[in-house]
């Protein structure tokens, strides 16, 4: 449990290191999946007060989704049409590396203090999607971040769409 803690802690201070180390770890699935879902029940309690309970459990659905979704497109994306020379990698390395980079998403239980709603989400976003430039860098073998933000900007925009119509028809209200 504590290698499970540290690896959080490690992905939200945006360690290479540790996204190098998950990449390369087929036995870390499960943990990258508990980050997502851990993620997801924390923006669910920090959103209590605008969709109730049953925020956390449409949440922990719709991020789930969204992490395979986002990862598949961003596999295809990075490694198929917009590679490096050197680029080797698999789905299950992004599902990995991209599970991990939700760990920032954990501060989101703090939304639910009243009236720090908007600026928790949106430093969480941020901060996430910092992470997942460096997980998708380093799952593709990136040399260049630039190339990284593209890919994630490509595969956010995607998948953005496809997380608010899943969110739509699970009964949740838009933000």
């Amino acid at each position: 449990m504590q290698n499970y803690i540290d690896r959080m802690v490690r992905a939200a201070k945006l360690d290479v290191n540790l996204y190098e180390e998950v990449e390369a770890d087929k036995g870390s699935m499960g943990q990258a999946m508990g980050v997502v879902v851990l993620s997801s029940i924390a923006a669910g309690i920090g959103s209590i007060g605008t969709m109730g309970v049953k925020g956390i459990l449409i949440g922990a659905i719709t991020a789930l989704i969204a992490w395979y979704v986002w990862a598949y497109m961003t596999y295809f994306i990075g490694a198929k049409i917009l590679p490096e020379p050197q680029t080797k990698a698999d789905y299950g390395e992004l599902l990995r590396t991209i599970g991990f980079s939700s760990s920032p998403g954990l501060i989101r239980v703090l939304a639910i203090i009243p009236g720090m709603a908007g600026v928790v989400f949106f430093i969480a976003s941020i901060w996430m999607l910092v992470a997942m430039v460096i997980a998708v860098r380093q799952a593709l073998d990136y040399q260049s971040t630039l190339r990284a933000v593209g890919v994630c900007m490509i595969g956010w925009v995607i998948q953005a769409i496809i997380l608010a119509i899943l969110f739509a028809a699970l009964g949740g209200k838009s933000f």
